[in-house]
């Protein structure tokens, strides 16, 4: 069976190829993606010291997570507006705080790539989300914060996790 897939393909054009190859190349990295289970999550932000970091909850960090990206280290997200992109779990924006090579007038004030925060190991993720806590606005930046989370009783996003 193996050697007549690998005959049908031999036959194919070259184009035909190349897409299935980068079809299968995209599978492979979408495949990838980490998406944390809420507790999961919650417990990996205390051990990194999130919890109360900047006074900010590990509720609130959590319920930021949920809804910024689904728990999906490899969310991506596109401002049109200003040209800016979100990455990760915690969506942070390329205007201010990593560098993808492609945003006019970037900061980068956490002196990293982008792509970094697209790991399954949240680890600069989570450096990057402390640095942005840290500025005079707080956790205020985050739009999903503000909508779902803010002058909330949050203790949902927590509940049974052993935190």
């Amino acid at each position: 069976m193996l050697s007549l897939v690998s005959q049908q393909l031999i036959q194919l054009p070259v184009t035909m190829k190349a897409l299935l190859t980068l079809g299968l190349l995209l599978l492979s990295v979408s495949v990838q993606a980490k998406v944390y289970e809420r507790c999961e999550l919650a417990r990996t932000l205390k051990r990194n010291g999130l919890s109360g970091y900047s006074g900010v909850s590990l509720s609130d960090w959590v319920c930021l997570a949920q809804h910024e990206s689904g728990y999906n280290t490899e969310a991506i997200n596109y401002n049109p507006g200003d040209q800016s992109t979100n990455y990760g779990i915690f969506q942070i924006n390329s205007r201010n705080w990593c560098n993808d090579s492609k945003t006019p007038d970037a900061v980068n004030a956490c002196g990293i790539p982008c792509s970094a925060l697209l790991q399954d190991d949240i680890t600069e993720a989570m450096e990057c989300a402390k640095r942005v806590v840290s500025d005079p606005q707080g956790i205020r930046p985050w739009v999903a914060w503000r909508k779902h989370c803010r002058k909330r009783d949050l203790p949902q996003y927590i509940q049974n996790c052993g935190v």
